[in-house]
């Protein structure tokens, strides 16, 4: 198993913060390193919110289809996905940070094929490329985020 943890403050208030980062409709214009973000269900995002992604990873497409399985409004969210024999889940947990907000984002890959297991030592040795990748959509959402902030 992988696992990848990174924090970023935010200088606005974590309502504002929930509402920018679990603003799916709008990502692709907000993070560079997404090519496409399609939500694929109707309706509020929220627990069974399904959407597709394409980023452009060491040069080559990676498309993945997520579901959003916790969402605690102000608090948190979880999203998971199954590709390559792994599992992936993604959670974000939200926290007041003085005049700020916290953002806690622990990625995991869970190996459920045998191929996936034997791939497991490269996984570990992309971790590094995986914080920076997470760390540059923080960055991104931190720009909308406190170039809005009070909005």
């Amino acid at each position: 198993m992988t696992q990848v943890l990174i924090e970023t403050r935010f200088a606005a208030p974590v309502a504002r913060t929930f509402d920018v980062l679990t603003d799916l409709r709008n990502a692709e214009a907000r993070i560079s390193g997404l090519e496409s973000l399609e939500v694929l269900t109707d309706g509020p995002i929220g627990v069974g919110t399904r959407f597709t992604e394409v980023r452009i990873l060491m040069g080559k497409r990676a498309t993945e289809t997520m579901e959003i399985t916790k969402f605690e409004p102000g608090k948190g969210y979880t999203v998971e996905a199954e590709s390559c024999g792994s599992h992936y889940t993604s959670t974000f947990v939200f926290a007041p940070d003085g005049d700020g907000s916290r953002v806690s984002m622990k990625f995991v890959a869970k190996p459920l094929t045998f191929m996936a297991k034997v791939m497991t030592p490269m996984m570990f040795m992309m971790k590094g490329f995986l914080r920076k990748c997470m760390s540059k959509d923080m960055e991104d959402l931190r720009v909308v985020i406190e170039g809005n902030a009070g909005a």
